[in-house]
């Protein structure tokens, strides 16, 4: 059941300084996360979707500035808490999935010895008492033969058994939040579904709010309740999954779902031309009009304000002026989410 606000981040930019200038990495976003409910953040690499997460769990490299904005957490602003207080919330607040395993984990270290560790940091556990946790929490995520498989090491494990032991990990210091950063990109499509499956079971047995972080629009097709669609370090258009999936209405979600593969059609896989932006000179206007064939002069020259579509439904572009002329979907995409929308594949 999804309750009240339990993370709220408004207006943050955050900003990396480097040899070739400043990097504009996040350029004001704005969103919550609500008790229960899994908010996804879908875009492009690039598009700063892992940097705002990373300025949540307070691990930016030094280079990086957050420049304005707050990030609301059980009343403080974290963009505020010092280092040595931060240990407080990460891991036991608010936990986190790394998109590679086999980076994530220490190679010359015991995998249930790496458990015990985060146990007894988070939670003051003494040996035995983690032990036993660790292996709770191995059967928990579906390692078998947990006993056996405390004293093996990561190259013993499968890709899938690491990211397991990954989320195990996450899960020691029972956080309220769970933020997954592209925690399937490294699997083949078998393991990447029992993964999902798993976060979503994981989600539902702890109560837990999940941000999940993804460039793929399909990924949370079946996970998330709210999605926000994220290019050039802009939030471009936010809504419910029905929202953006049945009602999309930024050039660039268009994009991203035209090019979702279809195996109900024999139509050539579509993908978005050109690049994304240099973040050191962000163009002006909307960012994405360089590569969108449905751009206006307009699009060039100023930046579009957000419009209200509904009471969920959120873009920022300029088709959405009352007197602009409304285009039409994509064929592609129009065939598509006719499908979808009658064969339960999104949560309503």
């Amino acid at each position: 059941m999804i309750g009240d606000t339990i993370l709220k981040v408004n207006d943050l930019k955050v900003n990396f300084r480097t040899y070739g200038g400043l990097v504009q990495a996040v350029r004001g976003i704005s969103f919550d996360v609500k008790r229960g409910e899994t908010v996804a953040i879908v875009g492009e690499s690039g598009s700063g979707k892992s940097v705002s997460v990373k300025a949540i769990m307070g691990i930016l490299t030094k280079n990086a500035i957050i420049e304005s904005g707050d990030i609301l957490y059980d009343g403080k602003d974290l963009t505020k808490v010092a280092e040595d207080d931060f240990h407080k919330i990460r891991g036991n607040k608010i936990g986190m999935i790394f998109q590679d395993p086999l980076s994530a984990l220490n190679p010359i270290m015991k995998i249930g010895q790496q458990i015990v560790e985060v146990l007894k940091l988070a939670k003051n556990m003494n040996g035995k008492e983690a032990r036993g946790k660790a292996l709770e929490l191995m059967e928990a995520v579906g390692i078998t033969h947990a006993e056996r498989r405390f004293s093996q090491y990561p190259f013993q494990f499968s890709g899938g058994m690491r990211q397991r032991i990954v989320i195990a990990i996450a899960l020691a210091g029972d956080p309220e939040i769970l933020i997954c950063d592209e925690p399937t990109t490294a699997l083949d499509v078998t393991v990447q579904a029992k993964i999902l499956d798993l976060i979503n079971q994981i989600k539902k047995d702890r109560h837990l709010s999940v941000i999940f972080i993804t460039h793929d629009l399909g990924v949370v097709a079946n996970m998330a309740d709210r999605v926000n669609v994220m290019y050039a370090g802009k939030i471009v258009e936010s809504g419910t999954s029905e929202d953006i999936f049945v009602r999309p209405a930024h050039p660039y979600t268009w994009a991203l779902l035209s090019s979702l593969p279809d195996l109900q059609t024999k139509e050539r896989l579509l993908s978005i031309s050109g690049t994304p932006p240099n973040m050191i000179y962000p163009p002006a206007g909307d960012a994405f009009s360089v590569r969108s064939k449905y751009a206006m002069k307009i699009d060039f020259e100023r930046e579009p304000p957000v419009f209200r579509i509904s009471d969920t439904h959120y873009a920022a572009t300029w088709l959405l002026h009352p007197k602009a002329i409304k285009p039409e979907l994509p064929a592609v995409l129009k065939a598509r989410i006719d499908r979808m929308k009658g064969s339960g594949m999104i949560n309503g």
